[in-house]
């Protein structure tokens, strides 16, 4: 069976969750994951797809700084391997998320205002029509980030109440959801497996 090792940056936030929907998509593929969790620099290389989850987006940013891995995350984007970057990796992923606190990464061309759909009591979930989906994705929005503006080449695909609330951007999928926290695998079936190449060790 082929191997796909998939890199969960795992300074904070939701890495559980996301290595179990990674392995489910990757098992509908018939291939093996290899989940690898990122704390520290070095291991970013060898990955063939990132996922940066959610949490609080200054300390994301601060933490991938002080490692070094930052700058590993943008030459992963840059040598066209898939990144999933969900809520406040969203935020960190964008290119600008309105707040100085937050060192974004530029990987994906998009403007983020943090916590646009409110406090966590304001957190709800929602039906989503996604482009490449057949039905709707249960997304689970929790302080969710808005997508207020994008470059011309970012796709949208979805939208709630006439916000973006998915992007593509080259290989990278943000969104503003956390599609981990159900057992519907699809985002990450989409942002891994459909319209990407991924190289997988024999």
């Amino acid at each position: 069976m082929d191997t796909l090792r998939a890199g969960v940056i795992a300074v904070q936030g939701d890495v559980t969750e996301h290595a179990d929907a990674i392995e489910r998509a990757a098992d509908a593929h018939g291939v093996d994951a290899d989940i690898v969790e990122i704390r520290s620099a070095g291991l970013v290389p060898d990955c063939d797809v990132l996922l940066m989850p959610g949490g609080e987006s200054t300390t994301i940013s601060r933490l991938l700084e002080r490692e070094g891995i930052d700058g590993e995350i943008q030459a992963h984007v840059a040598a066209e391997k898939p990144v999933l970057a969900t809520c406040a990796g969203l935020i960190v992923a964008s290119q600008d998320a309105k707040d100085d606190r937050v060192q974004t990464l530029d990987i994906l061309d998009v403007t983020v205002d943090r916590n646009a759909f409110g406090r966590q009591v304001d957190s709800f979930e929602a039906p989503l029509d996604v482009a490449g989906l057949d039905s709707p994705f249960p997304a689970v929005f929790i302080r969710a980030p808005l997508i207020d503006e994008g470059d011309d080449d970012v796709e949208v695909l979805a939208e709630w109440d006439g916000n973006p609330v998915a992007v593509r951007d080259g290989p990278v999928v943000g969104t503003s959801f956390h599609p981990e926290l159900t057992a519907d695998s699809r985002i990450h079936d989409l942002a891994f497996f459909d319209e990407l190449e991924v190289e997988v060790e024999a």
